[in-house]
Order: structure tokens, then sequence, then C-alpha cells
């Protein structure tokens, strides 16, 4: 069985916020973002694939299409195919989430 500490894995750095991959198939995909205060996951969109944020701790402003949300510890969002999404930290504490993403992009058919 493949388990992993998922706070003992998480980084941060003051330059860019971290990913930190958990668990990776073609299937999908689960990382531990890491972000400091002030740092930011840039707006984009995947075409064919579903992205999930849970928030472990700390509070982040989400974009999901038109619509952005605080959200904190042990809330979740999903950005549906196509839709822009991203994720700023706009607080004074550090951000913790833990992303999914299926299927996952980086495996081509």
């Amino acid at each position: 069985m493949n388990t992993k500490n998922v706070f003992a894995l998480a980084r941060f750095a003051p330059e860019k916020m971290q990913k930190v991959n958990l668990f990776e198939t073609p299937n999908f995909f689960c990382d531990v973002y890491c972000l400091e205060p002030g740092q930011e996951q840039k707006v984009h969109a995947h075409a064919e694939a579903d992205k999930v944020y849970f928030v472990l701790e700390g509070r982040g402003v989400f974009l999901v299409g038109e619509e952005e949300r605080e959200l904190a510890a042990s809330e979740i969002v999903i950005a549906p195919a196509g839709e822009p999404h991203g994720v700023r930290n706009v607080s004074n504490a550090r951000l913790t989430l833990l992303v999914w993403m299926s299927p996952n992009p980086n495996f081509k058919k």
C-alpha cells in the first residue's frame, strides 16, 4: 500500500508556489500545493480535465469561471474542464491545498 504524510511532504519557498506530487497515474494526479502569503497560481484552464482543490490549512481566494470566493480549511471546490481557474493566498498565513486532476494531462492517450 502506498501511503504518504501530506504535511511532512509539504514544502514552501519564498520565490513561488510549490507543487509536490503525491500520486500519479494515467487517470489522475494528486498534489499538495503550498503557497506563502502573497503567492498565487495564475489563472489558466485545462480543456479536457477537471481539477479539485481541497483546503488543508489557511485561506485562499479561488477563481473558477467568472466566480471568485474565499475558502478556508475543510472547504473544497471543483474547476470543471474548460473553466479558467486559479488561487491566491491573500492572507498573512501559509495556504496548503490538496489538488486532484482527472484525467491526468501529463499522460497522452
